[in-house]
């Protein structure tokens, strides 16, 4: 029997809201392709039915709809029948939410299919080991982001999300509420190059460790060069391997998204790329379920910045889903995936 892809749009309640600088939601919008192999064999298979699935989430920032990556995953339900694999999925599909997902699926399929973890297939040395996550707080009042530091106090390293004006009181509350813990910014596009200026030393002298696509995508050249006293991390100007060339001198570290790269595929690949390149490494995600952050712990293995807090920011994740002991995340069990 042929493979069979079947998609479905999904929504679970974010706890509160989550703000940045480009607005709030308090739903996380996925998507889950699926794929379902009629009749495969193998040593360690499951045999007939063995179904692999992957998570994306659409992101209006780069004109995806829900609708839209739904439709584009529909699309490829012949190919998938005719045998896709992941080599033929790279050329038939962009970077981007919909190629995550089923790329991520077929990831999945093989190591049920063949009872090799996902691991051995990417081809690392060792099974994945458990990870320490950053915990991002959203963007609100000094006061509020204070009082959410005092809460989450006890992780390592918290994310702060920023919008410009005002961003040097948020940080102070944030840094006086949570004294022990390693702190990195995102503003999320929302700084000019004055903003840049006048709040780097400052952020430097708060302990800051990481800031993150300060300027909108469009501006990077303007970092060229640019004297920053904090590594400058790139998000919004990174998807596939296309786009490293334009964030070497002006850029330290690159956050890689499953979502932004079109799955595990060129993640693993751009990854390899970046640090041939001199750059560090930032594993980042959305707001999503346990099943977006399972292959990216994956490819988080090693990176100098791992930010996989997803399902924390959720009032329920998918069940089986990672287990969080805090800030510390398990490596997916086969259940969830891979």
């Amino acid at each position: 029997m042929p493979s069979s892809l079947t998609v479905r749009a999904e929504t679970f309640p974010i706890r509160g809201t989550f703000r940045i600088s480009r607005g709030a939601k308090t739903e996380a919008h996925v998507v889950v392709a699926e794929v379902t192999d009629g009749g495969a064999t193998g040593r360690g298979a499951t045999g007939r039915g063995a179904t692999g699935r992957g998570e994306c989430v659409p992101y209006a920032r780069y004109g995806e709809t829900v609708a839209g990556v739904v439709a584009v995953l529909e699309a490829m339900a012949p190919a998938v029948a005719a045998g896709l694999t992941r080599a033929d999925l790279q050329r038939l599909l962009p970077p981007g939410a919909a190629r995550n997902a089923l790329d991520c699926a077929l990831w999945d399929l093989e190591a049920k299919r063949t009872g090799v973890p996902a691991w051995r297939l990417a081809g690392l040395a060792s099974a994945p080991a458990p990870l320490a996550t950053a915990f991002t707080l959203s963007v609100d009042t000094p006061a509020a982001m204070g009082a959410a530091a005092r809460a989450a106090a006890h992780c390592p390293l918290l994310k702060l999300k920023l919008t410009g004006e005002g961003d040097l009181d948020r940080v102070a509350a944030v840094r006086e509420n949570a004294p022990h813990a390693r702190l990195m910014v995102d503003a999320n596009e929302g700084w000019s190059l004055k903003q840049l200026d006048r709040y780097a030393p400052a952020l430097a002298a708060l302990g800051v460790e990481l800031l993150e696509q300060p300027l909108p995508a469009g501006r990077d050249a303007d970092l060229a060069g640019y004297q920053c006293p904090i590594p400058l991390g790139a998000d919004e100007s990174v998807h596939g391997l296309d786009s490293l060339g334009a964030l070497i001198g002006r850029y330290q570290v690159a956050n890689i998204k499953l979502d932004k790269t079109g799955g595990l595929t060129e993640a693993l690949a751009l990854k390899a790329a970046c640090e041939a390149a001199g750059l560090r490494v930032m594993v980042g995600c959305m707001v999503a379920t346990s099943l977006s952050m399972a292959p990216a712990h994956l490819l988080a293995q090693g990176a100098a910045f791992v930010d996989l807090d997803g399902p924390l920011l959720l009032a329920r994740d998918r069940m089986p889903g990672l287990r969080y002991a805090g800030a510390i995340a398990d490596p997916p069990t086969p259940a969830l995936w891979g």
